[in-house]
């Protein structure tokens, strides 16, 4: 029996707009036909520059692109067909942009982001008329008391929040048989480019999203591949910064030792031009305080096309080896990059001289950050303890937990508080197994940039029965570490995306955006996905 929950109405934008369903779950393997085709959109791969040039000039207001991205999601995701990457709209989006519009006529515009229609996690608060559930039923109707930093510097930014992006439950941190995308208000996420594949994880949403142009940037989050992963299977780009670069406060947590939002966008340059309206000191986040003096309030200074000439780049074979066809498009490509200039180590080894225990850590984490979280919802909080959010998932079996359990949840209320030696050991090896002597040994050794890697391979099926079928990624090193990682498109397999990885040391955004930038503009491969039910086998 189909498990559908209430749908959720968005207001219209004009006469004969459709309700986008908002709650919404599907049976495993439901439909094989291909999707109607898709209407051509306006702003189809249209980036932050390009707004710009159109507001500037008063070819376009904001309330029109608004409106525009509205009608396209209304189009893309209503009815049975929808891909389910927006679990809610903002009601106020339309008069968001009126204002912004009028703010552009009296004063000029912000910065580059005014105007600029962003959907953000539903894992990061917004205290207006949308909730944020981390995709839940137990947060149902929970809105925080005040904005997260990332939503307050969206808005002083300019930016118009359209809503919330859908996402793996819990950021993933749920079930080890989970399925990514899927979440019980929201329903399984879909892959654009082939809607029975996997869209991955946590931040499904946010890069199917912006894959399917349904906005024009998107803000994710990750712990460990929940920006890069997503990023690598819808063909965008996706930054996953340094931790304590970007404030966390008011953001659902899962280990503030490796937690972060970073932009998810469908170029390089945009992804830069939102990470700069989103860095700074977060008073309610002392991490950041470690960003003084080495963020910058403009990226895209950084942003050179000739960006590969004289990099050290070393390719991390570790990584390689789960499919003869990512490795063959990846030579070809390490070999292009040669050619543009680029000083290749082949290959260089991350050191492992000590046991990583990332899991643990984030179970301790994960109980102390979400019961602090709770709690300082007060009365907007549905539950207020990870204890009740269990209880809750109990109770409400048959519409939380009709495909995957609570596994994670049940061993992380088990572990003890953070002063426990067991935690406090675990972490002082893992910073130090995976930063002076993990990354930061083989960057200094090699004197890189920059390493190389595979973010992932194209997407598998989504199975609801067996959960995730992971195949191989990258993304480990440099989330334990805290370090940034940057996913550019690297290519297809049978017409499904795939991904490469530039990461390095801590802090060292200006070079991975300058070198992520060079390749971009040297292999133009993102292309925008055809929405077709399955993938074509039959393409070479």
């Amino acid at each position: 029996m189909k498990n559908r929950l209430n749908r959720r109405k968005f207001f219209g934008v004009s006469a004969g707009i459709a309700a986008l369903s908002c709650c919404r779950s599907e049976k495993p393997g439901e439909g094989t036909e291909r999707q109607a085709r898709i209407n051509s959109f306006e702003f189809d791969e249209a980036t932050i520059p390009e707004f710009q040039e159109g507001l500037e000039s008063g070819r376009l207001t904001v309330r029109y692109i608004t409106e525009k991205y509205l009608e396209r999601i209304a189009e893309i995701e209503s009815g049975d067909r929808g891909l389910n990457s927006v679990i809610e709209l903002n009601p106020e989006a339309l008069e968001i942009a009126e204002l912004l519009d009028k703010e552009l006529k009296s004063k000029g515009p912000r910065g580059p982001m005014h105007g600029i229609p962003v959907l953000v996690k539903d894992n990061i608060g917004t205290s207006d008329r949308v909730t944020t559930t981390a995709g839940s039923l137990a947060l149902a109707g929970s809105i925080p008391p005040e904005d997260s930093y990332v939503a307050a510097k969206l808005r002083q930014a300019g930016a118009v929040i359209l809503g919330k992006a859908n996402l793996s439950e819990w950021a993933n941190f749920r079930s080890s048989k989970s399925t990514s995308g899927w979440s019980a208000r929201g329903g399984q996420t879909h892959n654009p480019y082939a809607r029975d594949r996997d869209p991955s994880g946590s931040s499904s949403g946010s890069a199917v999203a912006v894959a399917a142009n349904l906005c024009s940037v998107a803000i994710g989050t990750e712990t460990d591949g929940s920006i890069i992963g997503p990023s690598c299977v819808n063909c965008v780009v996706g930054l996953k910064p340094t931790v304590g670069l970007v404030g966390r406060s008011g953001i659902i947590p899962i280990s503030h030792t490796q937690d972060t939002a970073g932009p998810m966008a469908r170029t390089v340059t945009d992804a830069a031009i939102l990470l700069s309206c989103l860095t700074g000191i977060d008073p309610k986040d002392a991490v950041t305080k470690q960003s003084a003096g080495k963020s910058f309030s403009d990226y895209t200074r950084f942003l050179d096309p000739d960006g590969l000439q004289g990099a050290r780049i070393g390719v991390a074979r570790k990584y390689f080896g789960f499919s003869e066809e990512v490795d063959r498009i990846m030579d070809d490509l390490i070999g292009e990059m040669k050619s543009w200039g680029a000083v290749i180590i082949d290959p260089v080894e991350i050191p492992r001289k000590g046991k990583i225990e990332e899991f643990k850590i984030m179970l301790y984490e994960f109980k102390d950050g979400i019961n602090k979280y709770l709690s300082g919802l007060g009365t907007a909080a549905p539950v207020r303890s990870l204890a009740e959010i269990i209880e809750f998932n109990e109770r409400n079996r048959e519409k939380e937990m009709p495909y995957f359990g609570q596994d994670i949840m049940i061993k992380a209320e088990e572990k003890g508080p953070l002063s426990s030696a067991d935690y406090k050991d675990a972490l002082k090896n893992n910073l130090r197994f995976s930063r002076k002597e993990g990354l930061d040994a083989v960057m200094e050794e090699h004197q890189l940039d920059a390493v190389i890697a595979p973010s992932g391979g194209p997407p598998s099926l989504t199975d609801l029965v067996n959960g995730d079928h992971f195949v191989g990624g990258s993304c480990g090193a440099a989330a334990v570490a805290g370090y940034p990682n940057i996913n550019v498109p690297a290519g297809f397999i049978f017409g499904l995306p795939f991904g490469i990885s530039f990461f390095g040391s801590a802090y060292s955004e200006p070079k991975l955006l300058k070198i992520a930038y060079a390749f971009e503009q040297a292999t133009k491969i993102r292309r925008p996905p055809e929405f077709l039910e399955t993938a074509d086998l039959g393409l070479i």
